[in-house]
């Protein structure tokens, strides 16, 4: 029976293979899932000269399969139609989009074909299917999977923060679908491509989704410009993303409800004494229910876009939307599910149904179907929601999968940091290290506590810092903490905050709004499954949450201003330190990316009337390369022309977390001696070794 088992699997994956190949779908083999490189394959051409000939991956807890199954796991995240992301080629060129050397550009990291991706995507690019439609998606491996190079060899690091430039990669898809409605030849492959896939039965059809597709994602462009308050633009770069930002706008976006866009579009509303007479609006709200469709959304923003100017648009994108102007460095994985909080300024709590909430908005924020409606009735789902018994409920149907979040956030409580491999990057100084654990205690670990990571009964204790005190920059807290909404659909629900309740008012910190959205989409079962199976895995998945999930409900540790009934989110100013095992693996430093190594982390920031020939914190630096610098640990920084980092932009500065230099006090208000270089390179050694 086995022999008969194996040799079925065999012949099945020769004749997948043997069917890409005819269909020019992939140009190799499947790679067997037992492929030590775990499918990672490499690129000829490199936008910054990185080279690298073989990947190797690290003991992190996790086998082959693990990783395989991580990279390739659905979650509900659907940019556009699977077929269109095969089809569409680059905006300037008719190579495909998805070809390895153009994802690599973004810093995506090409895969080899595998059982499992057979259509050799990209790390953390998978197929999803949601309601008998195919999309192409993104997993949590998308922005936790990191690659560093060294001699020749890509060290794949599961869980470590990805170099991905997701804003740039978004904007370039809406390009390359922009150009194929304005080139005949290019729009014509691109249909017969699309046709060829089967999927779609006309030509008409494929027109139709290719414009509504490139103005949903024209629209999130446009929605998530990333400015300051005086119209400065904050570009991203490599390696960082503001996607609490971003996840906020997606909720503010569905929540948005017919009684808003009226008062905003009157006279004295969003337009000012231009706003529309009351023909004009019931024209531009025509066939938009209370809780709008996708469709109706999409008919409703080409009536704004063809009615109103620029300049109006723009006053009422500010009026409905924040910007998204504090990009931050992806997290690393290992450890998430043991800690007590989560998230750089704390705002997720890892008790209860809080994993599968964090891991909610996050979908969220990367394109998963959002089905809101009104119904008659009332259910289990709209109980735990929240929602007031009446006549009417709000139903959550989406496409994010909170089955497969569950089996996610189960996964990684096996992942664990990875060790510095000697073997690839050299062996710490012993005598420095010595000497490095000994600063290590004495600067570092009242916030970095030591723990085993490989004990899995581990717990991760968050340690916030107010941001008055560690000096790093304060956009990320100020905006997580300030940022409000229109409560829109969610009007006069209440939302349990950690002072009590919340009740939402015509505006609702944003922080409080999508709280209340991902509890009632975590609550909804799956829309796309036949009924037993939908409600037989919901109620799976809340059981294990509780059941599984060790995290009990705790008060927040450190130095930072509580909540109060006044200021209900006043602990969100503050910023989270955490073990800091792993750490080498994981640059750029501080929350937002700002500094480039672990030596320039222990420099102080260089500021006026300071000596010209000290050592500080660089100003600007190049983002991009993987190559990596095991002198100063972290990644190439200049030499090339990468993404240029400016720490002067707002949401940018480096300054803060200057402990080694005597220039932050510690958490007992005690200023330490700053640290001469011989003992800087100690500690930097000692950091290796976590």
């Amino acid at each position: 029976m086995k022999q008969s088992f194996k040799s079925s699997r065999k012949q099945l994956l020769s004749f997948i293979s043997a069917l890409l190949l005819l269909t020019g779908i992939s140009g190799c083999t499947l790679i067997p899932e037992t492929d030590p490189e775990r499918g990672a394959t490499t690129v000829t051409q490199d936008p910054f000269g990185d080279s690298y000939t073989t990947v190797q991956y690290l003991d992190q807890g996790w086998d082959i399969a693990d990783s395989l199954w991580f990279y390739t796991t659905t979650q509900g995240s659907n940019l556009m139609p699977y077929d269109f992301f095969m089809a569409l080629e680059q905006q300037k060129k008719p190579e495909l989009f998805r070809t390895d050397e153009n994802m690599n550009s973004y810093r995506y990291l090409p895969q080899k074909a595998t059982s499992s991706n057979p259509d050799a995507l990209p790390v953390g690019w998978v197929k999803d299917s949601y309601r008998d439609k195919e999309y192409i998606g993104l997993t949590c491996a998308a922005c936790h999977t990191g690659q560093i190079n060294y001699n020749g060899v890509g060290i794949r690091i599961d869980g470590g923060p990805a170099s991905a430039d997701m804003d740039s990669i978004m904007k370039d898809i809406t390009k390359a679908m922009h150009h194929t409605q304005r080139d005949k030849e290019k729009e014509d492959r691109f249909v017969k491509n699309v046709l060829a896939l089967g999927n779609y039965k006309s030509e008409a059809e494929v027109l139709s989704d290719l414009e509504k597709y490139k103005q949903r994602l024209s629209s999130y462009i446009t929605i998530n410009r990333s400015v300051d308050e005086d119209g400065t633009n904050i570009p991203y770069g490599y390696a960082r993303l503001d996607a609490f930002g971003r996840i906020y706008n997606r909720v503010l976006e569905h929540l948005v409800n017919d009684s808003v866009l009226k008062e905003l579009l009157s006279d004295g509303g969003a337009l000012g004494n231009t706003g529309m007479t009351e023909e004009e609006l019931n024209k531009i709200m025509q066939n938009v229910d209370k809780i709008m469709t996708g469709d109706q959304r999409d008919h409703l923003v080409a009536r704004l876009t063809k009615t109103l100017e620029w300049e109006q648009l723009g006053k009422l994108r500010q009026k409905l939307f924040n910007s998204p102007n504090a990009p931050v460095s992806y997290p690393f994985l290992w450890d998430i599910p043991q800690h007590d909080y989560v998230q750089w300024n704390g705002l997720a709590s890892n008790a209860g149904l809080g994993p599968l909430g964090r891991n909610t908005g996050e979908v969220i924020g990367v394109f998963g179907t959002l089905d809101w409606k009104e119904e008659k009735g009332f259910s289990i789902s709209t109980l735990i929601g929240g929602q007031a018994a009446g006549t009417k409920k709000i139903s959550f149907d989406s496409s994010v999968n909170v089955h497969n979040l569950s089996r996610i956030e189960s996964h990684l409580d096996k992942l664990q940091s990875p060790v510095w491999p000697e073997e690839i990057l050299g062996e710490p100084d012993k005598e420095r290290v010595f000497r490095g654990k000994l600063l290590f205690n004495q600067y570092c670990e009242s916030c970095h506590a030591r723990i085993d990571r490989t004990d899995p009964q581990r717990r991760i204790v968050a340690n916030m810092s107010r941001v008055s005190d560690v000096g790093t920059d304060p956009v990320m807290a100020k905006n997580g903490r300030e940022y409000q909404g229109y409560s829109g659909i969610l009007r006069n629900q209440y939302v349990s905050v950690g002072i009590g309740d919340i009740l939402l008012d015509q505006k609702a910190p944003v922080a409080s709004l999508l709280t209340k959205a991902t509890l009632n989409v975590v609550a909804t079962p799956d829309p796309d499954k036949w009924f037993l199976r939908r409600w037989a895995d919901w109620l799976v998945d809340i059981g294990t949450a509780f059941i599984r999930n060790k995290i009990n409900p705790s008060l927040k540790h450190g130095n930072y201003d509580p909540d109060t009934t006044v200021d209900p989110f006043a602990s969100l100013n503050a910023y989270k330190a955490r073990s800091l095992n792993g750490i080498w693996a994981t640059a750029p430093y501080l929350h937002n990316g700002s500094v480039p190594t672990l030596y320039d982390l222990l420099l102080p920031k260089k500021r006026e009337g300071d000596p010209e020939d000290g050592e500080y914190r660089p100003d600007e630096f190049q983002v991009g390369s993987r190559e990596f610098d095991p002198e100063k640990v972290g990644l190439k920084s200049e030499g090339y022309d990468g993404f240029t980092f400016d720490t002067r932009l707002k949401g940018n500065s480096n300054a803060g977390h200057e402990y080694s230099s005597g220039g932050t006090a510690q958490s007992d208000g005690n200023t330490l001696p700053k640290l001469n270089k011989e003992e800087r390179l100690d500690l930097l050694e000692y950091l290796k070794t976590l």
